[in-house]
């Protein structure tokens, strides 16, 4: 139960992931549904592209972890294939096709690093606070080069990435906080890898740049707390979380609970997602 807030004390710190607060932007209906609504509505089924994603995350993880001498790119082809996600293909061929596929782009990956470069941490949970938020993740990569950290991301998704892209993204400028606040080394560096083109978007924070990150998510997190407190006051809930119909519907976990989704996209296959 939520402890009741005094009058004059300050308000509790938002506790937020990059995820949640992209969830709000996205659509504050799918919002309402992630976080606030319980039991929750049931979710579609999973989807093809999220499982590849998964897949290679996974690989280029537990790649780290393996003893020098045998860190190779066969080696992360192996890894994939091992602990390959079948949820939302078509069937079992188109599966393997891309389990293949899959394997092709991590082996490509890591042909291109150094195994001796330890990153500085793999799949690494970062905290901080700022005067609104209680901000934590998981960044993907973390390497150390010439004494300042790096944010590295993988992407896997259809199109290559820019540095607008990489600028933009309030989830890697807030990692890079986090980071170098929690490790007391410079972090202002973000890349995203993006693994089917072999691309690299990168962009260079500035404490300016970074403070915007940090005022965006704080208004985002003010604007969730304001319409949170008023469904918890009794108002209606499609009018303080109401739906952001577009085409990213499609793809929305709760479309089946949405008639404004059903009404402006159309429906998905599991495996549309996949980039041919």
């Amino acid at each position: 139960m939520d402890q009741m807030e005094l009058a004059g004390m300050p308000r509790r710190l938002f506790s937020c992931t990059p995820s949640r607060l992209a969830a709000f932007e996205d659509c504050p209906r799918r919002y309402r549904m992630t976080y606030l609504d319980r039991p929750a509505p049931p979710k579609g089924p999973p989807w093809a592209h999220t499982s590849v994603g998964v897949s290679v995350h996974n690989a280029l993880h537990r790649w780290w972890d393996v003893p020098l001498p045998a860190r190779t790119p066969e080696r992360a082809g192996g890894l994939l294939r091992m602990a390959w996600v079948t949820d939302g293909f078509r069937d079992r061929e188109q599966s393997a096709a891309w389990r293949e596929r899959a394997a092709a782009m991590v082996e490509g990956y890591t042909a291109g690093l150094d195994p001796a470069a330890e990153p500085r941490a793999v799949e690494r949970q970062v905290a901080t606070r700022t005067e609104q938020l209680a901000f934590h993740g998981r960044v993907d990569r973390l390497d150390q080069r010439d004494g300042e950290l790096v944010v590295v991301d993988y992407k896997t998704g259809r199109r290559p990435l820019t540095e607008a892209d990489a600028r933009g993204s309030s989830a890697l400028a807030l990692y890079a906080l986090a980071a170098g606040r929690m490790l007391r080394t410079p972090c202002r560096r973000v890349e995203l890898h993006h693994l089917p083109s072999g691309t690299v978007a990168v962009a260079e924070h500035t404490d300016a740049s970074l403070q915007r990150h940090v005022q965006r998510a704080e208004s985002v997190a003010s604007d969730i707390t304001e319409a949170t407190d008023r469904l918890r006051a009794g108002a209606d809930a499609d009018a303080v979380f109401a739906p952001s119909p577009g085409p990213l519907c499609s793809w929305c976990d709760f479309r089946r609970h949405c008639p404004q989704g059903r009404a402006v996209s159309p429906d998905r296959e599991p495996w549309e997602g996949l980039a041919e």
